[in-house]
């Protein structure tokens, strides 16, 4: 989400774009729906008596459809940005808050505190392998704010990877590879958005083309894979809180080459002000693509919780992850990650916030489609 440059990137401003909570002045009142007139005769008893146009009726019937009208002050009629003509507040937007459900695995998403708009998606499915067990799946994506529509780029990768699985697990492709592959069908659909006409918006010069990262899981009867590019982390929760939890991802950034390297421990690391700069993602201009998959067999029940940095941030190691994490995660995934989500917001809300919980080894009845 907002806040994370590409390393050795140039960070570009938003132009224009109004601060969050920023206020418009009134505008004046709106003018009467195209086409729909009130003239009044001089003497009541001169009105033709006669159909209205249908084709008046009907603009006036869809004018009245699709205004939107303002939260605060319930009058205003809201504009194409988002802001109210009457109060100039700002509205929320569909995606400033999203929560799904499919069978056993959940999904919250939310804009955090500081941020004018939520740049991460994600998507969730449940599929049946051939040999009719069922496979959980779980993407998230953390849009690069420093790029050109990172929303945009966030959601495409999503929607992208998540079909990918959900058509290739059936057909038997081995999990590890069909979240390789999914990978690669996120990463061109991210690129495709480079080819798009730019708006008059984003014709600013030196634009970065969209992009974004993506860490995703896959879970069947026995085995947990995991695939990613960027920043965004999968970790592994046991559900006998006995036994250790585990990071089941490492970061494409700088601070994660630093510790690598042996030049910094990681929490010096991580206390730098370019650890979140990152060098792998999703977009036309990333330097190589790299998908990173790795599987693995648990011996034990335990939850997958697949995040964005938003979260991470405020519980970076397995074991305060798993102090967050609610002991009943397997029987309330919903009611889970939105716990997490607001231990996130609780914790200052610097960043979008995005994660998924997905329950180890994947149940009976969570077998079907999305």
């Amino acid at each position: 989400g907002a806040g994370r440059h590409r390393l050795r990137r140039r960070r570009t401003g938003r132009g224009g774009r109004r601060r969050p909570g920023a206020r418009r002045p009134p505008a004046a009142p709106a003018a009467s729906a195209p086409g729909v007139r009130f003239d009044r005769p001089s003497e009541p008893d001169e009105y033709a008596l006669q159909a209205p146009d249908p084709r008046v009726a009907a603009e006036a019937a869809a004018v009245a459809v699709t205004a939107k009208v303002c939260v605060a002050c319930r009058a205003g009629r809201v504009d194409d940005d988002g802001y109210c003509e009457n109060c100039g507040h700002a509205q929320p937007r569909e995606r400033d808050h999203m929560e799904a459900e499919s069978g056993p695995i959940a999904a919250v998403s939310d804009r955090g505190l500081r941020h004018h708009r939520n740049e991460d998606a994600f998507g969730l499915g449940c599929a049946a392998l051939p040999d009719g067990s069922p496979a959980l799946v779980a993407i998230v994506c953390d849009g690069v704010s420093s790029a050109t529509r990172p929303d945009d780029a966030s959601l495409a990768a999503a929607k992208a990877a998540s079909e990918s699985l959900l058509a290739a697990l059936p057909q038997g492709a081995h999990p590890q590879q069909a979240m390789h592959e999914a990978i690669v069908a996120a990463s061109h659909a991210v690129n495709a958005l480079a080819d798009e006409p730019a708006t008059a918006r984003e014709q600013a010069p030196h634009q970065n083309a969209p992009a974004c990262t993506l860490v995703g899981s896959v879970v069947t009867a026995g085995l947990l894979v995991v695939g990613w590019v960027g920043d965004s982390r999968a970790y592994w929760v046991p559900a006998d809180r006995s036994s250790p939890p585990a990071r089941l991802t490492e970061d494409d950034s700088w601070a994660a080459q630093m510790v690598a390297a042996g030049l910094m421990s990681e929490a010096e690391a991580y206390a730098d002000e370019r650890a979140h700069a990152i060098t792998g993602w999703l977009g036309a201009d990333a330097y190589e693509l790299e998908p990173h998959t790795a599987s693995f067999k648990p011996d034990r029940p335990g939850v997958v919780v697949v995040c964005t940095d938003g979260l991470w941030n405020y519980a970076e190691a397995a074991e305060e992850m798993a102090e967050v994490l609610p002991p009943d995660t397997a029987a309330r995934p919903l009611h889970s990650a939105r716990v997490l989500v607001g231990h996130a917001l609780d914790g200052g809300g610097h960043d979008n916030v995005t994660v998924a919980l997905v329950p180890f080894p994947a149940p009976v009845q969570g077998a079907g489609s999305a």
